[in-house]
This record gives C-alpha cells, structure tokens and sequence, in this order.
C-alpha cells in the first residue's frame, strides 16, 4: 500500500460539510441516494491522486440492503470524504463490512506486504500537514493479529489497529464500534485536539500482486 493519497487529501479538507444528521448519529454514506449499478468513484466520494488505481468499486444489492462492492486486482484503491466530526460530540464510529477475499500473504507489519481487503481511515489534520497530521487506520489483515495497534511502515502519519483478521469471519456481515477518541488517546496519550476531517476507504493488494474483495454497508458516527 502506497501512502501517497494523503497529502492530497490534507490539502483539500477545506470543502463543505458532508453528513446527514439523523438525531443521535451522523450519516457519512449509507448508499441509499446511490442507484444499484454505479461503478467507479461514488458520487460525494473523492479520488485519490497518485498510483494507477481502478476502482474496480460497483453499488449492489447485498440481501435487502445497497453496499459498495470493492474489488482489487494487484493496485490500490482508495475513496475519500470529507468530514467535521468532534470527538467531544460523536465519539463512536460504526460500520458494516463483509470480506470476501483476502490479499494472498499479506501482512501490515511488514513494508513489502502491507495489502489490506478492507480499510478506514479517519484523519485528524494538524499543521503542517505533511507532518503531523494523525490518521488512524482501522484494517482487516490477512496474518497480523486482531487487536494489533502499530505505525505503517511506509508513513509515520498512520497507525493501524487490525481489527479483524484471517479467513474465520470471511463472507460473514460484520458491525463494528469503535470509539476513535478513546482510541485516539491510546495511541497518542492524549485527547484529540482537533475535529476528524476526512474519512476514507481502501482496498488493496498491489504489493502482493494479488487480489481482494470487500463490501461496505452504512457507515456513522454517534453519542456513545
């Protein structure tokens, strides 16, 4: 996984507000607005701007419900939304996502094999940018175990903490709950001093030259 997606995405996190507020939560994406069949980059989504990724991305029907389908063939693919979140407001980050397939012999703690099928990443910009800016990335690792918390090897701005790992939950719909404040103030002792700017997701496989597939269902902040 290349890392070269966020700088760009820092210099660009002066846009508009993105969420949709129902009550107690903060809608970032929940694909309803988006028709089944839409390939691509989704609408409100940005692009990141280096590497040569396909997104091989497609809204479908999962069951009852509309998710984004994230497949990767040997590149890396990431999609970004811009975002206001305060921790002191909405703490807790949930997600649904399902992974289909994993990157063959990918590990995150290693440079040459750092492939994920499933990424998000909140970024917590601080100036300069290019330097001291905190991202957090929470993974689905092939070999790294659940529960690991560790800086890429290939950018000092990201900590990953796998969150899931290994075949056991492959095809399976999966909630999660993070408290990215508490997380944040585990990595870095002490409370966020900024909002969440961006919230991205990833897929990837191009350092192992494999391939990978993942789903993503709504995706939100809330009150704990």
């Amino acid at each position: 996984m290349r890392r070269g997606w966020l700088l760009p995405l820092l210099l660009v996190l002066t846009m508009a507000s993105w969420v949709s507020a129902q009550g107690a939560k903060l809608v970032v994406e929940d694909w309803s607005k988006v028709p089944v069949g839409t390939k691509g980059v989704p609408p409100g989504w940005r692009t990141q701007s280096w590497g040569s990724p396909k997104y091989d991305f497609e809204v479908v029907n999962d069951g009852s419900a509309r998710v984004l389908r994230l497949r990767s063939d040997g590149d890396s693919s990431t999609i970004n939304k811009e975002i206001k979140v305060d921790c002191s407001d909405y703490p807790v980050l949930e997600w649904s996502w399902k992974v289909t397939k994993l990157p063959k012999g990918a590990d995150a703690r290693n440079k040459a094999t750092d492939d994920e099928a499933a990424q998000v990443y909140v970024t917590f910009p601080r100036f300069p940018a290019a330097v001291r800016s905190r991202v957090i990335g929470y993974i689905w690792d092939t070999t790294a175990p659940a529960g690991a918390t560790f800086k890429s090897e290939k950018t000092g701005l990201v900590t990953y903490i796998v969150v899931r790992s290994g075949e056991a939950d492959l095809g399976k719909w999966i909630t999660e709950i993070r408290n990215v404040c508490e997380d944040y103030k585990r990595i870095y002792g002490e409370a966020p001093g900024e909002k969440m700017e961006a919230l991205s997701l990833g897929i990837d496989s191009d350092d192992t030259e494999s391939t990978a597939e993942a789903y993503f269902g709504e995706i939100f902040f809330r009150k704990p």
